[in-house]
């Protein structure tokens, strides 16, 4: 089993420390994700272990053997990378930049072999590019170039994989694929894996193992589950506590909390669209009556002005209705996002609230 592990590593610039104490590890078939604000420092410490930026202090080891004592052409045959600067190419096809990925193979003259372009074809294939293989580098979508850079990390062959916000500038489709492919790599090829992720509903879903950067130090490393728990990420961010919702990794902008002018009956997940309808017009509105492990629940805790919850598995009590009904008599209007075939045993509070609403005329169809 390969790993790749930090010893009490100091980076920055010029001489000047930036981020002291990195601890990090990552073993074969696991992938260590760096989070943190803009200007934390992630992609620093990442450039700092392939040696882009010489190390302020500390030590880096791959398998039992420091990185201070190995010479360059070692380490690239251990150790291949990603990073976010775009590569200057001049009439280099995506196949002939996928191939410099062997050059550490090749000896002086770098001539590939029948079977190091076996390896380029392979590592195409697997990231799905063979389409666009042949043509200029350059005049390629980001989303193309990352794909085939990824392929030219994969066939240098190495045990360790370096990637600083792989999935920058990228489509949904492109992000998926290119963390489909992250996943296979640490399963299937059992590589070690250490990149850097802005999304952070994307780095619960493919990380083993993530590192939270802030300020001069590492400030947490776990699990997504013990990471993404209360409100640490709203601090590590800092956000406020409704801004993120650490289950979904949802991101929401704060809605008007000035006096409301619109009720809003829903639940099931019924109601998040209007609630983001009235955020986006600026409409302050009461949300209810929610059970607090409701779909919807983090949505209308972040933008509604009031929210009238039980607590998960408890039955809704007169209290919370008429609480509900005063909000709905200082409200200009009420809206219902449920079908009425969603007023079972086990909702008939919102049914009375509904038609509370018809009785004062306060309801829109």
């Amino acid at each position: 089993m390969m790993e790749l592990r930090t010893e009490n590593l100091v980076v920055g610039y010029d001489k000047t420390p930036l981020i002291k104490d990195v601890n990090l590890k990552v073993v074969s078939g696991q992938v260590l994700t760096l989070i943190g604000p803009n200007g934390a420092g992630k992609s620093t410490i990442l450039k700092t272990i392939t040696r882009q930026l010489k190390r302020i202090g500390g030590t880096i080891y791959l398998g039992q053997e420091s990185m201070n004592n190995m010479r360059d052409s070692d380490v690239s045959k251990s150790l291949s990378m990603v990073m976010t600067e775009r590569l200057q190419t001049e009439l280099l096809t995506g196949r002939d930049v996928v191939a410099s990925g062997r050059y550490p193979y090749t000896g002086r003259f770098g001539i590939l072999a029948k079977e190091d372009w076996e390896k380029v074809d392979e590592a195409i294939a697997l990231v799905h590019a063979q389409d666009v293989q042949d043509q200029d580098f350059r005049k390629m979508s980001d989303g193309q170039r990352q794909r085939l850079m990824l392929a030219r990390a994969i066939c240098q062959d190495t045990d360790i994989l370096l990637l600083d916000e792989p999935t920058s500038y990228l489509d949904m489709g492109f992000k998926l694929d290119i963390l489909a492919n992250i996943r296979m790599l640490a399963r299937e090829r059992n590589l070690a894996i250490i990149m850097s992720l802005h999304e952070l509903d994307l780095a619960q879903k493919v990380s083993d193992t993530i590192a939270c950067v802030k300020g001069d130090h590492i400030d947490r490393i776990g699990t997504p589950e013990e990471i993404f728990s209360g409100d640490y990420v709203q601090q590590l961010y800092g956000v406020t506590e409704t801004a993120f919702d650490p289950v979904t990794g949802e991101v929401f902008l704060q809605g008007a909390k000035s006096e409301p002018k619109v009720f809003v009956i829903g639940g099931g997940g019924s109601g998040i669209a209007a609630y983001n309808r009235l955020q986006r017009e600026n409409v302050p509105f009461v949300a209810g009556i929610l059970q607090k492990n409701d779909l919807e629940y983090p949505t209308a805790r972040a933008l509604a002005a009031e929210v009238v919850s039980q607590k998960a598995f408890y039955p809704i009590e007169k209290a919370q209705i008429e609480e509900a009904k005063k909000w709905m008599e200082q409200c200009e209007t009420c809206i219902c996002t449920l079908p009425m075939e969603a007023f079972g045993p086990l909702n008939e509070a919102n049914r009375e609230l509904l038609e509370y609403a018809k009785e004062i005329g306060k309801l829109s169809m």
